[in-house]
Formats: structure tokens, C-alpha cells, sequence
């Protein structure tokens, strides 16, 4: 879906250090979430997930997206950009937004996607999550906690917000990895360190070779990409430090399926072994277009690690995951069609957008049904 938006400066292109300025402050103004940046098309800016372009001009050359974006990169990542045709980096405006910018070749030109991650670190009220999240970093002195999502389902604002819960109640020294960093934290409770790859570190592998030899409590690692960065996070937790850390995975079991996919099945056992002592939480989100236009809200999957989910992990019946999600409410646990029912209910998303989003959608027409008919009766018995 596009839809046109007013030029942010004029009908010509300004400066490209000028136009960049205006682009972003655009972003900030408007909320938006996004900004691709290509060649002989006009600006596309994401809002309340929407993809809106710019009413105005095409962008003029490929070389107008580098001459913008190029003197930013930072001066060690150059040789990256040439080499694997990609570079992440991350910039600031003075109204304190920060944004991560990925710049990249396509069909032999630059390319750029934005994604503008506001000043304020949020709070899980914020963020309208539910109350299990406070209860998962309370109660977690160590071990390894994951969130999980598909890219812009609000992981790194979820992370943030457990960060910085720990940094308001808890004295600790956290070590952060990032590429590039999202949120800047000040040490509160905390001592925070904050260390981007390519700028402060080589790279993840090299980041956590040696991050526990720095004293951390708590680590945070904005991306499990690979074999070494999983491996490093699940030794790190299972030797008394609370590691968090973002998946791209579209569930809980779908994350246990992504974490022993990195590994030879040879290893499957000591892995398994491994998550079952040292797991504390898995939780998914979906950002569900809301009923106020411009706002989304996330549809949450949680999974706690009990004794049940722990036998379960130890002899590969990963696939009753949903079904202890559903059995074990009471502990907190949720599944998605659980949450979509509460959005429903509190009137924050529409009934059929829940249906168009809902994994399982006879259960969701279920239980909305259960609800509805619950709900009249009572109506009924208190009118008599």
C-alpha cells in the first residue's frame, strides 16, 4: 500500500547534506518508521507500516544517494561497502533521534533503507507489552533470554526496554555488542558499555571471544547471526551471566528449529543439553495495525522455561511447544491467539485485521465467539 505524502523541503533536491537533514527530521516529525532511498523513484517513507511516497521529483542519480550518505560511513567500514557491496552504520540529528542505515548496491547503484530509532528508550508500557516481559528480566539474575521476531516487528525496542528496566533496578555492569547501536543507554544503576562491530570491535565473533573476560553481568547482543555468536551467548549464560539477545524467527518453535540450525546435527545433543539448563524465556512479536491510524501494537508469543519445557528440549519433541504455550497461561505463558484476543477486547486493533494476522484463524474466530457469546449472557442475566 502507497500513499502520497508533501514534499518535506521542496520540488527540487536540495544539497544531498541538506536533503538528508530534512529527510530525517521528516521522520521524526511524522513518526515514521522507515525511508528507502533509490535512484529515479521519489522517497518511500513507512508509517503505521504503510509504504508512502513522497509527492514531488525522483530522487535525480544513484551518485545524489552516495554523496548523502557515503560521508557518514564510518572511515573503517569503506573497504566493506566496496567489498561485500553493504555497509550498517548508524547517524544522529539534534532532535535526538538515531537512526541505522543500511547502504547497499543494486544493479551496480546505491541503494538506501533507514529505519529511525527514537531517542526515548521505551518502557514495556510503552510498548504495550504484556506484564510477563517485566516478570521474565526480574526474576532473571542469569541465564539466556531471547526475543524473537520477523525485521520490524520492534525486537530492538523490546530489548532496549528490558535493558534499561535492568539499568533502573539492578546494579550491574552490561557489556552491550550491536551493529550498529540502536538505543544509547546512560549508566543509571548500571554500568553500560556499549560496543559497535566496525567501529569498536571487528566483529561479533571477536566482540564475545572476549567479552567475558571484561566482568559483565549482563550481555546484550543485538543479533544472533551465526554458529560462533549462538555458541558464545549459550556458554556465556550457562556460566552465570544474563544474556539477551534477537532472532529473526516467526515463533518459538520455529527459534529452537533457527538455534540448532547452526549447528552440526552431531551437536544437536550437548546444544539441547546446554539451552535446557541455561534457557529462561523465549518471547515473539507481531506490530498488528491498530484502529488509530499511524499505530500498531504487538501480538506476543511467550514460552518460560518449567521442568515440562526442559524435558521437552532434552528429547526433541520440540513440536508440543505451542501446546505447553497454551496449556500453562497461568505461569504467563501466552500464544499469539491469546494475545490477539486481549487487543480485540481492549478495542486496540480491529477484529478482522486480528483474523488476517492470526497464525491459527479457526482459533481465533473460536474464541472471539466464546467470548462474545459469554458476554451476552451476562448482559442477559443482569438485565433480569
Amino acid at each position: 500500500m502507497t500513499a502520497e505524502l508533501d514534499d518535506p523541503v521542496q520540488q527540487h533536491w536540495a544539497p544531498p547534506e541538506q536533503q538528508l537533514y530534512a529527510f530525517l527530521s521528516f521522520m521524526s516529525k511524522h513518526n515514521a518508521s522507515d525511508l528507502h532511498l533509490k535512484s529515479d523513484l521519489p522517497p518511500y517513507f513507512r508509517i503505521g507500516g504503510h509504504l508512502r511516497k513522497i509527492q514531488g521529483p525522483t530522487l535525480p542519480t544513484a551518485e545524489y544517494i552516495e554523496q548523502m550518505l557515503l560521508p557518514l560511513v564510518p572511515s573503517s567500514r569503506v573497504v566493506e561497502l566496496e567489498e561485500t557491496g553493504g555497509v550498517d552504520f548508524s547517524t544522529k540529528i539534534d532532535t535526538g533521534d538515531r537512526f541505522r542505515i543500511n547502504l547497499y548496491k543494486s544493479t551496480g547503484h546505491a541503494h538506501a533503507a533507514i529505519r529511525r530509532v527514537q531517542s526515548q528508550i521505551p518502557s514495556f508500557n510503552d510498548l504495550h507489552l504484556p506484564d510477563v516481559y517485566g516478570k521474565v528480566i526480574a526474576e532473571s539474575m542469569e541465564g539466556l533470554v531471547l526475543v524473537s521476531g520477523v525485521t520490524g516487528s520492534g525486537k530492538s525496542s523490546t530489548l532496549a526496554a528490558m535493558m534499561d528496566h535492568i539499568n533502573e533496578h539492578r546494579s550491574m555492569h552490561v557489556i552491550t555488542i550491536e551493529d550498529p547501536i540502536a538505543f544509547v543507554f546512560q549508566s543509571k544503576k548500571c554500568i553500560v558499555s556499549q560496543r559497535e562491530v566496525g567501529i569498536d570491535v571487528l566483529d561479533f565473533k571477536t566482540a564475545l571471544r572476549h567479552v567475558v573476560r571484561q566482568d559483565p553481568d549482563c550481555i546484550l547482543i543485538g543479533e544472533l547471526r551465526d554458529r560462533e555468536t549462538m555458541l558464545a551467548a549459550i556458554q556465556a549464560a550457562e556460566t552465570g551471566h544474563l544474556v539477551m539477545g534477537s532472532l529473526h524467527c516467526s515463533d518459538a518453535q520455529q527459534t529452537f528449529s533457527r538455534i540448532l540450525e547452526f549447528f552440526p546435527r552431531a551437536e544437536h545433543a550437548f546444544i539441547r543439553s546446554s539451552l535446557a539448563n541455561s534457557l529462561r524465556a523465549i518471547t515473539v512479536q507481531r506490530l498488528i495495525p491498530g484502529l488509530q491510524e499511524g499505530s500498531r501494537y504487538p501480538a506476543c508469543e511467550v514460552l518460560l522455561n518449567n521442568a515440562i519445557v526442559k524435558d521437552k528440549i532434552l528429547h526433541e519433541e520440540d513440536e508440543d511447544m505451542p501446546a505447553i504455550v497454551q496449556q500453562c497461561r497461568e505461569e504467563g505463558m501466552r500464544n499469539f491467539t491469546h494475545s490477539l484476543v486481549e487487543l480485540v477486547q481492549a478495542q486496540l486493533i480491529d477484529r478482522h485485521v486480528a483474523l488476517d494476522y492470526a497464525p491459527q484463524r479457526e482459533k481465533l474466530i473460536s474464541e472471539l465467539k466464546g467470548i462474545k457469546a459469554a458476554s451476552e449472557s451476562l448482559v442477559g442475566r443482569l438485565r433480569h
